[in-house]
């Protein structure tokens, strides 16, 4: 951990690292496909993919990274041609690339997990809980100086994260049924992983160090990434990491989300650099976990709870006062936000009352996703 708070000590601010989560589908039937080792293999022989795509435990499941990057227009430009590469490649191999938080009718008994010491390792440790988790999402990394500040900054993003949560919903069904929730990947994740959902506060570096030195002392963990917070320091890249959103439809959607999530790290840095958080408290964790469920239960078409004012919030409204929050870092950063009237989950609940069968619905979200992040 001393070695890790050198990481942070000499980290850069604001710096940028996009990972994007799709699921492997054929796309035919439009179920999930174990071909994982194929994409890899193949990935490693692309200039532009090799060293970014990545797995994430399950064999149906591939990862892009941008790597980290001077500011978000070069971050979104290296994940654009990224996603275009990645898409030509699934093409190649006969599959579909999906982009939603989960698929609506796999069985994740059916999932495999990649065969590989780390993953397989995993599903020694997890069990069922490995192979329960088939969904996708959107992670954000933010480099951070400081490793007190990291920690701070993790301590008061975690009352940001169920707006960025709603904001994101997208993803209403499971088990070939609409679930009633905006984000079942959140209530599937969350609920079954170990350290995982909203942390607990930390203070500061020391603190933080000696829980995660005691994890290890006692056999919890043997590694960082195994803390699958929904904000983390990452140890490795000296980041704030958000990992709160369900994968996005579009790749607009996805590089809208990307710097509202950047914009708020990079907005609560400046807060408490600022002084602006000087003699206030972080929000409990139950005050937080109540929006958070608001957020998975309703994502947009709810309302929130201001407890810091006593009140109750339209969810669209708190998104709107975020973002104009984050007018001083988007200004810093030169990041524009521009998010649909609809998100994924609206649109799908929309598309479901208008009577379209899943099937059909989730046909339409693939090629969308394809004609999307394939580019021209």
């Amino acid at each position: 951990m001393d070695a890790v708070r050198e990481v942070f000590e000499n980290s850069i601010d604001f710096t940028i690292g996009l990972e994007e989560e799709f699921a492997i589908v054929d796309p035919d039937s439009l179920e999930l496909v174990d071909r994982y080792p194929d994409l890899y293999a193949a990935a490693q022989d692309d200039p532009v993919l090799a060293g970014s795509a990545a797995g994430e435990l399950i064999a149906s499941e591939i990862e892009i990274r941008s790597g980290r990057s001077e500011t978000m227009s070069e971050a979104t430009k290296r994940q654009e041609e990224k996603r275009r590469h990645l898409f030509r490649l699934a093409e190649a191999h006969s599959v579909a690339l999906a982009s939603l938080g989960t698929h609506p009718w796999a069985d994740y008994l059916d999932q495999e997990i990649i065969d590989t010491p780390h993953y397989q390792r995993l599903k020694k440790d997890l069990g069922w809980v490995a192979r329960r988790n088939n969904t996708w999402s959107l992670h954000v990394h933010v480099g951070i100086r400081g490793a007190d500040r990291a920690v701070a900054i993790c301590d008061w993003l975690r009352e940001r994260l169920p707006i960025l949560l709603a904001a994101s919903a997208n993803s209403i069904f499971l088990d070939r049924q609409d679930t009633g929730l905006a984000s079942v990947r959140t209530e599937i994740f969350t609920r079954t992983f170990p350290r995982c959902g909203i942390p607990g506060t930390f203070r500061d570096w020391t603190e933080y160090a000696r829980f995660i030195d005691d994890l290890k002392a006692f056999g919890s963990v043997v590694e960082a990434t195994q803390l699958w917070w929904s904000v983390r320091p990452h140890h490795a890249f000296g980041t704030v990491e958000v990992r709160i959103c369900d994968a996005q439809t579009t790749a607009a959607e996805s590089t809208g989300m990307a710097g509202l999530m950047t914009a708020v790290v990079a907005q609560t840095a400046i807060d408490l650099d600022e002084g602006r958080l000087d003699g206030e408290e972080p929000l409990r964790g139950r005050q937080i976990e109540e929006n958070l469920w608001r957020a998975i239960r309703y994502g947009m078409d709810g309302k929130m709870i201001d407890f810091r004012g006593r009140r109750e919030i339209e969810t669209r409204q708190l998104l709107e006062e975020v973002i104009e929050w984050t007018g001083p870092a988007r200004h810093k950063l030169g990041i524009e936000v521009e998010l649909p009237d609809l998100n994924g989950a609206q649109r799908m609940r929309l598309d479901l009352e208008s009577g379209k069968p899943i099937e059909e619905i989730y046909r339409e979200t693939v090629a969308e996703t394809a004609h999307s992040y394939a580019g021209p």
